[in-house]
């Protein structure tokens, strides 16, 4: 039985963008490794962790717990990547799927005397760290090394469109580069519901019916700026005393942002949720998604939005823009432009047409970025490296229904 090994720097990078992938992978018959730092110095991220970790090992997946950081300066990291190298050059693998900039440095030279082997390399960039708008170290440093890696590279595949021509226009020497759709959305699990239904779920939940709800998803970070949209609530609860901001994600910055909505005084209408499994009962009962990130993929958080039928607004950043079609399905609006975000949040208050016009537009949006469009693409480029899955794949309801549970 052929092996494939799925690497990342973390595990909920494998958890978040890789189980339709070792699903898809699993069901054509290879025997799947997965790869990744499992331990997380916070005790319920660390269970989540060990959780994930327990599940994998019951889908048959091998799991190797290697200690990489994030920081691409810690010695840790090059203890890793001795470790990564004994790994693949023990295993044989028949190809290698990386994710994340430190995943896909480690990975990329511990595969070099693989390669020579035939083992293939695959790596999808969730977002380049260099980008336009970035900053000149983020050029200097992040741009030189994946244009050097990149002739340790199989298949680039990148998930947007700026990244998708930066790949191509500044000559990475690249055996081949791909752009997918994300990572692929559950549309069984993000759909829209009615009012009766939304009315009830707001109960359970705490929330009143009259409440105007705006939620946004992600990790509490610097990239993810959720300060804009706190600091935009203060104006926002002056024009809509009943508007609630849930923020739903743990991250660094948690603290910070606590005192954040003290200092403000917006305890009774900015909630920090923590992590939560019900994203998507959170989100069919919101009005508004929000994003005010510096920078993204291709957010899977805005993609969930779209399956809910919900209007979007989200800073005009890489990633967002490639969602977002401004003033069809939701708005753009200029980074760190806390004005104008609360004057878009007013616009679709007053306006529930509005609202509902630009979450069936959402709808029409979603099928390309679902996880049957999405597996599709990635079973072309797998049989692009060599692999060469059953044709009928793609077209078998029920391998499908199971990729999508």
């Amino acid at each position: 039985m052929d092996k494939v090994l799925i690497l990342a720097s973390i595990a909920p990078m494998i958890e978040g963008f890789n189980i339709p992938n070792i699903d898809l992978l699993q069901k054509e018959g290879y025997e799947v490794h997965v790869l990744a730092n499992f331990k997380d110095e916070h005790t319920e991220a660390n269970e989540r962790n060990n959780h994930f970790r327990n599940q994998l090992e019951f889908r048959g997946v091998l799991v190797f717990d290697i200690p990489i950081n994030r920081n691409p300066f810690k010695m840790i990291n090059y203890k890793a990547y001795k470790e990564i190298k004994q790994i693949i050059d023990h295993e044989n693998y028949a190809f290698i799927h990386c994710h994340s900039p430190i995943g896909g440095v480690l990975s990329r030279l511990a595969a070099r005397e693989a390669r020579k082997r035939n083992t293939k390399v695959v790596y999808t960039a969730h977002g380049f760290h260099f980008f336009k708008g970035a900053p000149m170290k983020n050029w200097l440093m992040y741009y030189s090394v994946e244009k050097w890696l990149s002739r340790y590279t199989d298949c680039l595949i990148t998930i947007n469109e700026e990244d998708y021509h930066a790949a191509q226009n500044n000559h990475f020497k690249v055996k081949k580069v791909e752009k997918i759709n994300g990572v692929g959305i559950n549309k069984n699990k993000f759909k829209p519901i009615d009012t009766e239904l939304k009315n009830q779920r707001r109960s359970i939940l705490g929330y009143k019916e009259n409440d105007f709800l705006l939620i946004y998803v992600g990790e509490l970070s610097k990239r993810k700026n959720q300060q804009l949209t706190i600091d935009m609530m203060k104006k926002v609860v002056q024009l809509i005393p009943q508007a609630k901001l849930l923020l739903v994600g743990d991250g660094e910055l948690r603290e910070t942002y606590a005192q954040q909505i003290k200092d403000l005084r917006l305890e009774k209408n900015v909630f920090l949720l923590g992590y939560r499994k019900d994203v998507d009962q959170l989100m069919s009962v919101s009005d508004i998604v929000i994003s005010t990130s510096k920078q993204e993929g291709l957010p899977v958080n805005l993609m969930e939005a779209m399956g809910t039928g919900l209007p979007i607004i989200a800073t005009d950043c890489r990633g967002n823009r490639d969602l977002i079609h401004h003033g069809e399905n939701g708005y753009l609006v200029d980074l760190g432009d806390g004005e104008q975000l609360a004057s878009y949040v007013g616009i679709l208050y007053h306006s529930s047409s509005l609202r509902e016009a630009f979450g069936l537009k959402n709808l029409e949006y979603l099928d390309k970025y679902s996880v049957q469009s999405v597996m599709s693409q990635m079973t072309q480029i797998y049989q692009s490296v060599n692999y060469t899955p059953d044709s009928s794949l793609i077209n078998n309801k029920k391998v499908t229904k199971a990729l999508i549970k």
